[in-house]
C-alpha cells in the first residue's frame, strides 16, 4: 500500500508531565505547550527536514530525526510503504531535556502523522486519527505510556500496558481532573536526559515499598479527580525521586521547600523540571518559594488541554 504524492497533514501535540509522584510510568498530565508539524509526501525523492523553536540547534535534519524515524516505524507496523519523498516542517515549543515529554511529543507526532497520511493518501481505510491505534504504537515506541498517552488524549490519564503481538496494547482511561487543580511548572536552565535519569533507578525494590507506592497511586487518582486537599499526601513517591536526587539536587531542593510549605510538588517526569499541583490562589506563594532557592526557574502555568493530538489541516 502506498501513499499518494501530494498528501499532507498538519497537526499539533501537547507537552506532558508524567508520574505525578507515585504514578510511575502510568499517570500522565497533558500541558498546554504545543509542538506543531506539517508533513507532505513529495514527488521528488529524498527527505527535507526543517525545524524551528525549542531544540532547533541540536536536533538532526536527516532520517535520524525522531519524528521521521517514528513515521517510518509506524508505516512498517501498518504495512504501508514509506514514501520516497517527504518534507517535514516542525515548530517546537516543548522544552527539550526538561522532563516535559519532548520525546513522547515527537513520537506521538510521528505516529499520528504517519497514520493520518496513510488514511488521507489512500493506503489505509478508517479515521485519520485513530487514537487507540496511535496510543498503543506511541507507547510501545516510547517504552512506557504515561507521557505519550497524555499527549494523545489530553487531560489527565491512567494507562496500563498489556502484552500482545506484534505490539503491546495500551489501555488508557481519562481522569476527570478536578477544576480546582492548577499545574505550575518550574523549569530550570539545566537539562537531564531520560536515559540518564532511568539508569540510576534500582532494578529491585522491597515488597513493602511497592505496595505502599501502589496505595499512593490509588490515592493520587482520587485526589486528582475529587479531593485536591489530599494532593500533598497523594504525590508522595517511594520509587524514583530519591534515587535520582543526586542527578537533580536543585530540583529536589525546590521540591522539599514547596512540600514543606504544603504544596504538592513533584519532579516532572524524569526531571529536572518541577511540577506543582495547586490552586490559583497559591501561585504567588509558589513563585516566592522558587525565587528563594539556589537556582533560577522559569515559571509556567500552561493549563491542561482537554484534547491531545489535533489535526489542523
Amino acid at each position: 500500500m502506498t501513499i499518494a504524492v501530494g498528501t499532507s497533514v498538519t497537526l499539533e501535540v501537547p507537552a506532558s508531565s508524567a508520574n505525578l509522584g507515585p504514578g510511575f510510568d502510568c499517570v500522565g498530565l497533558a500541558l498546554g505547550i504545543w509542538d506543531q508539524c506539517t508533513v507532505r509526501v513529495t514527488e521528488a525523492p529524498g527527505l527535507v527536514v526543517e525545524v524551528s523553536g525549542s531544540g532547533a540547534d541540536s536536533v538532526p535534519r536527516d532520517e535520524s530525526h525522531l519524528v521521521v524515524r517514528t513515521m517510518v516505524t509506524t508505516w512498517q507496523h501498518l504495512d504501508v510503504e514509506p514514501p520516497a519523498g517527504l518534507h517535514l516542517s516542525a515548530t517546537n515549543a516543548v522544552p527539550h531535556g526538561r522532563g516535559l515529554g519532548s520525546s513522547a511529543t515527537a513520537i506521538v507526532t510521528g505516529v499520528a502523522a504517519a497514520h493520518a497520511l496513510a488514511v488521507r493518501g489512500g493506503a489505509l481505510a478508517g479515521e485519520e486519527l485513530d487514537l487507540d491505534v496511535i496510543n498503543s504504537i506511541a507507547a510501545a515506541l516510547e517504552g512506557h505510556p504515561d507521557n505519550s498517552s497524555a499527549s494523545v488524549h489530553g487531560g489527565a490519564t491512567l494507562s496500563v500496558t498489556e502484552a500482545a503481538e506484534p505490539l503491546p496494547r495500551t489501555r488508557t482511561v481519562p481522569l476527570r481532573l478536578d477544576p480546582r487543580v492548577t499545574p505550575v511548572v518550574l523549569v530550570p536552565e539545566t537539562t537531564l536526559s531520560t536515559h540518564t535519569a532511568r539508569a540510576v533507578l534500582p532494578e529491585v525494590v522491597p515488597l513493602a515499598t511497592a505496595a505502599a507506592n501502589s496505595a499512593r497511586t490509588g490515592l493520587l487518582v482520587h485526589a486528582l479527580t475529587s479531593a485536591p486537599e489530599l494532593l500533598v499526601e497523594a504525590t508522595t513517591d517511594l520509587l524514583h525521586q530519591e534515587p535520582r536526587r543526586p542527578s537533580y539536587p536543585q530540583s529536589m531542593e525546590l521540591v522539599d521547600a514547596l512540600r514543606a510549605a504544603g504544596c504538592a510538588a513533584t519532579i516532572s517526569g524524569a526531571g529536572p523540571s518541577v511540577l506543582v499541583l495547586t490552586d490559583v490562589g497559591r501561585l504567588d506563594e509558589v513563585r516566592g518559594i522558587a525565587a528563594g532557592t539556589s537556582a533560577a526557574w522559569q515559571v509556567l502555568t500552561p493549563g491542561v488541554p482537554t484534547d491531545g493530538v489535533r489535526l489542523l489541516g
